[in-house]
């Protein structure tokens, strides 16, 4: 069966001061109407019933995580104790999965993607599901065709072509190609030839595989790590699963499942993303996922501006943020805290979050 993981457990820090340690970017509307958390969920359709959507998150979130899906089992919501990256998340997943349904087919997402339409995803799913029952050791990913040369993300060369096997209700099925290759984020001249040549995508980060697959990479590749999740998925159920879960995933490794696992498996397929995609990595992202007024901002709440051209404003209908002569400019209010960056410059948001951090200002985190 289809099981579908979501990868709730990012702290967001670039969307300061909107995301919060206690209210992440997953937990907030930043492109209208859901959160983005509950907009994966929708996303699902009818593909994945609520009993078979794990999401997998850290403690402190558990609570809010399920007041937003109120339709998913508590019990589906898990909560980690510590961070420790993509390897252990669906690791553990896979795990819990394969001790219910040993045919388990997983589809992986983070919950903080801007993804459309959801009928294109759907249909993709459908692609990437029979290519995992076509050959089950197989790995199947998704490749987004660059529009720039990003240094941000990481790529995915693509080698041969593959035919995917007919499949009812995949029509037509989109390219799909052996991964030669998985690369690292490129800096500057390696991301204008990534760009230019045409043979690479820049990786989503989903993936659809069998439990067992990635159980099985793991054992092989890292086998520790392996050991520890074993323990915390049998434990799963029971009355001994919070302790056993604290000390096990405590002990392990912090360690990417593309690290761990995809630059070692030798049967990796990536599909040509039929949808529409942003990682929503920052707040640049509002721009390209909402409409600009005629001076190219891009506006949130209540606003007046004047001279002001290229600005991104976050506030609310009831505070009014007036700009005046301002290029390319983020101002991004809340009731406690107001951030006014330049655009341009956006990754230093992490800087604020970090001073914020050493001064003891934990009230603004």
């Amino acid at each position: 069966m289809l099981h579908a993981v979501i990868m709730a457990g990012g702290a967001g820090t670039r969307f300061w001061p909107a995301s919060r340690t206690a209210r992440p970017k997953q937990l907030l509307d930043l492109v209208g109407g859901r959160t983005m958390i509950q907009a994966t969920v929708d996303r699902l359709g009818d593909l994945v019933p609520a009993e078979r959507i794990l999401v997998v998150t850290n403690q402190q979130l558990v609570a809010p995580i399920a007041e937003q899906l109120p339709g998913l089992p508590v019990e589906n919501i898990l909560g980690e104790p510590c961070k420790r990256d993509t390897a252990p998340c669906v690791g553990l997943a896979a795990g819990i999965l394969a001790r219910h349904d040993p045919a388990a087919t997983m589809i992986v997402l983070p919950a903080d993607h801007v993804i459309t339409t959801d009928e294109q995803f759907q249909e993709a799913i459908r692609q990437a599901a029979n290519l995992v029952d076509d050959r089950p050791g197989r790995i199947v990913t998704f490749g987004i065709r660059p529009t720039y040369a990003a240094e941000g993300f990481g790529y995915i060369e693509r080698g041969d072509k593959l035919t995917p096997p007919p499949a009812a209700g995949v029509s037509p099925p989109a390219d799909t190609y052996h991964v030669k290759k998985f690369r690292e984020k490129p800096k500057g001249a390696t991301a204008k030839e990534f760009f230019e040549s045409g043979r690479f995508y820049w990786n989503s980060g989903i993936f659809v595989w069998r439990a067992s697959t990635i159980l099985t990479a793991l054992d092989t590749h890292e086998p520790i790590m392996a050991g520890h999740l074993q323990v915390i998925a049998k434990a799963f159920g029971t009355s001994d699963f919070a302790s056993t879960f604290t000390r096990e995933f405590t002990a392990l490794p912090g360690k990417s499942i593309d690290y761990a696992v995809m630059e070692h498996h030798s049967d990796v397929a990536v599909i040509e993303a039929p949808f529409r995609w942003d990682d929503v990595g920052s707040w640049q992202a509002l721009a390209r996922s909402l409409p600009s007024d005629e001076d190219g901002n891009t506006i949130i709440g209540r606003h007046l501006g004047i001279r002001s051209t290229g600005c991104i404003v976050r506030t609310d209908q009831q505070h009014l943020v007036a700009t005046l002569g301002l290029r390319d400019t983020i101002v991004v209010h809340t009731p406690d805290a107001t951030l006014v960056a330049n655009k341009h410059d956006e990754e230093a948001v992490r800087q604020v979050v970090e001073m914020l951090v050493q001064r003891g200002w934990t009230e603004y985190l």
